[in-house]
């Protein structure tokens, strides 16, 4: 068990002007307010705070934080309060621990919404100060060690947002332990089974893999010795997950893995580590495709190798990493061996360029209201990048693999984003779709008459460019709903024998428009546009003597009401946020089928429109006007679906596709065939379909037919094919 004297020892080894009476003080408060609090293995709580305290000064963190990891339970799970923090120990410190603290006083309807929430929560606090994020990456270090105290439920919660979030964050931040043995622990709860067959596997190999790694390590460490480099060579297995992770990308089994011995060679000087790469490659020949430069291009978290494969001794692939003592340092610690912030608060302009993605979360979560959709951006975005290409002056920035010309506008600057008309790769016109590659040099071309297209976000891949797109769609909807709600209004005031200008101009739409809780006017007015408020709603406020009393009472009943009282109703098909018999309509854009994943949206005059969840159209749309949509069906009713087959042009084989259609039970209701002229033909069929499992089994039978090329779903309804 770790003690005090042990972290105060540790932390004066690194920083001995330390204020080891503020982090004593720390420590008697916690064990006083954690009195009587046990942990789920039965032993005092007071454990996970020092452990906490513990990982932190092994990280080198100052006293403010080594004192935060004593204290980060103390407003959560005890009656201490943030002003009390305050009062004791400072305002630093108490905005440590309330950046740490989870928002357990809310209470939210899912638990991804109140993750979402949480992580919204520690990006604000920790753009603050980078020192939260360390906090809170040792209290989830800690809790992953002791995890197998939960049940297996809870494990595999907790292990599953710990790969999905926190070890990226480790990686971004560039702390190399800590990544790894997240990883590694998180791999134990999610793949249980592939973990331990994995290590019994590696275990089997132990003693012929450690006479292979001394016998490779002297061979280098001689080889440099004798063209007089200092240096250090390290070898190891790679972590389980690592080799876990390289069987699943490639397809193959643990046998089949080659290089799943790793070396690293520490040297003096970057000069020294291209002279070393000369000496490895001269021993060895190299794998081609298997090089990476990060030392000249370095990665987005700035970490700097040299990584090249070998076919080694015995013609077994090795993997090797070079780098400086400095580089080394930064590699295993990141952040942790920047401490010019510590005193300040504030990065110099390298670190500054390193953590730049702390800037970016804090844009998204402006930009985003959705805090569901404001993680979903964050995880895309904390998975390693692999593309680097320079911009016209010759900077290096970075993509992921299959990126466009548009997201390397949208990352110089938003409105070179929105006006980017073409885009030119080394020196050549290229679509705006045109993946990115490695070196290319990229230049933008824009104009100030041109506007995003909904088209990009069906190839752009970086998180900034889907947000900036999405925002300006909402942007325009929103004032294409402004003025959709001054005509409504225009036109129902007309009907009351009301003047609309005369209660604008007088301001009662503002005043309105606070009972509606909306800031002002122009809100209101786009929320009739939206459908989400009536024209009656709003007269009934301002003219209550003018609204008859049933329909007032209509207006006053919220968004339930307004929707049953539409008079043209499907029933049975899906259900509506939990509220039953509901006039709704199917879009054309995207064609949902039962099975499909929807989502619903208030529309004006047609109730509600269904979507499929994923229809760009429905992302695209304002988030207020989204409401939860289920499949609720009867089992007998069927849908429109169109359908395409590329076949070949020959006798017959129209009767074998609408027979193969037929025969499943499904009817068909058009059909249009055209020859394409180089003896193929393309076939459209419109039929009746239940559900998206029995369209899968028409596709399925379809193209199994001789002669049968392509079969695709079409999304977009129109009305039937044929005369």
């Amino acid at each position: 068990m770790l003690r005090f004297n042990d972290i105060a020892d540790q932390i004066e080894s690194y920083n001995p002007s330390a204020d080891l009476d503020l982090l004593e003080k720390a420590y008697v408060f916690s064990a006083k307010v954690h009195q009587g609090q046990v942990r789920r293995s039965g032993e005092p709580y007071l454990i996970h705070p020092l452990e906490v305290a513990g990982i932190l000064t092994k990280m080198k963190l100052d006293v403010a934080a080594v004192a935060t990891g004593l204290l980060h339970d103390t407003i959560e799970d005890t009656l201490t309060t943030f002003e009390e923090i305050k009062e004791h120990f400072g305002d630093e410190i108490a905005h440590l621990v309330d950046g740490v603290t989870k928002i357990s006083q809310i209470n939210f309807q899912t638990r991804e919404e109140q993750q979402a929430e949480n992580f919204r929560k520690m990006v604000l606090a920790m753009v603050k100060d980078i020192k939260v994020i360390l906090i809170k990456l040792a209290d989830r270090l800690h809790n992953m060690r002791t995890l197998h105290y939960l049940d297996s439920q809870k494990q595999r919660e907790i292990a599953q947002e710990t790969i999905e979030i926190f070890a990226p964050i480790a990686n971004r931040l560039g702390i190399d332990w800590i990544k790894t043995e997240l990883e590694e622990l998180a791999f134990r709860y999610l793949e249980p089974q592939a973990c331990r067959e994995l290590s019994k596997k590696v275990a089997k190999t132990k003693k012929e893999r450690e006479r292979y790694v001394d016998e490779v390590k002297g061979i280098i460490t001689k080889k440099l010795d004798e063209l007089g480099i200092r240096g250090e060579v390290t070898g190891r297995v790679k972590q389980l997950f690592s080799i876990y992770k390289k069987m699943k990308r490639q397809g193959v089994e643990f046998h089949d893995v080659y290089d799943i011995t790793a070396f690293r060679i520490i040297v003096g000087s970057i000069k020294e580590c291209y002279e070393a790469l000369g000496i490895i490659h001269s021993l060895w020949p190299p794998v081609p495709g298997k090089f990476d430069d990060y030392i000249a291009l370095p990665k987005g978290n700035m970490y700097q190798s040299l990584h090249t494969t070998v076919i080694g001794p015995y013609g077994e692939r090795i993997e090797i990493q070079i780098r400086t003592w400095e580089i080394h340092m930064i590699a295993e610690e990141g952040i942790a061996a920047h401490w010019k912030y510590k005193e300040s608060g504030k990065f110099d302009e390298k670190d500054a360029k390193r953590f730049s993605w702390l800037r970016q979360l804090l844009e998204w979560q402006m930009d985003l209201e959705d805090s569901q959709e404001f993680l979903q951006t964050v995880k895309v975005d904390l998975f390693p990048t692999e593309v680097y290409v320079f911009t016209p002056n010759g900077e290096v920035k970075e993509f992921p693999k299959g990126a466009t010309p548009v997201d390397f506008a949208y990352s110089i600057h938003t409105d070179v984003g929105h006006q980017c008309v073409r885009a030119k790769v080394n020196s050549r016109l290229v679509p705006l779709n045109y993946q990115l590659k490695n070196g290319d040099a990229v230049e933008i071309i824009t104009s100030a008459k041109h506007h995003p297209s909904r088209d990009w976000l069906k190839f752009v891949k970086t998180p900034r460019a889907k947000t900036k797109i999405l925002q300006w769609i909402k942007g325009q909807q929103r004032e294409k709903s402004i003025s959709l709600g001054r005509d409504l209004c225009e036109r129902d005031f007309k009907k009351f024998g009301l003047k609309y200008s005369k209660y604008w101009k007088a301001g009662d739409f503002e005043k309105t428009a606070q009972e509606f809780s909306l800031t002002n006017g122009e809100e209101l007015l786009a929320s009739i546009g939206y459908g989400k408020i009536t024209t009656q709603q709003v007269i009934g406020r301002l003219a209550p003597e003018k609204i008859r009393i049933d329909d007032k009472k209509t207006a006053e009943g919220g968004l339930e009401k307004v929707i049953k009282r539409i008079s043209s109703r499907q029933k049975g098909l899906v259900k509506i946020d939990g509220i039953d018999d509901v006039l709704m309509s199917f879009a054309g854009c995207c064609n949902p089928l039962p099975g499909d994943k929807i989502v619903g949206f208030i529309t004006r005059g047609r109730g509600v429109t269904i979507h499929t969840a994923d229809c760009l159209n429905a992302l695209a749309a304002d988030p207020r006007r989204r409401i939860e949509a289920q499949w609720a069906l009867d089992g007998d009713t069927t849908f429109p679906t169109r359908i395409r087959i590329y076949s070949a042009d020959k006798k017959g084989m129209l009767a074998t596709m609408s027979s193969s259609i037929s025969g499943n039970g499904v009817n068909i209701i058009g059909a249009q065939i055209r020859t394409t002229g180089d003896g193929n033909a393309e076939s459209t069929f419109d039929i009746e379909i239940g559900n998206l499992k029995q369209l899968k089994k028409i596709l399925h039978a379809l193209q199994n037919i001789d002669g049968v090329m392509k079969v695709e779903r079409i999304r977009e309804w129109q009305g039937p094919v044929g005369p």
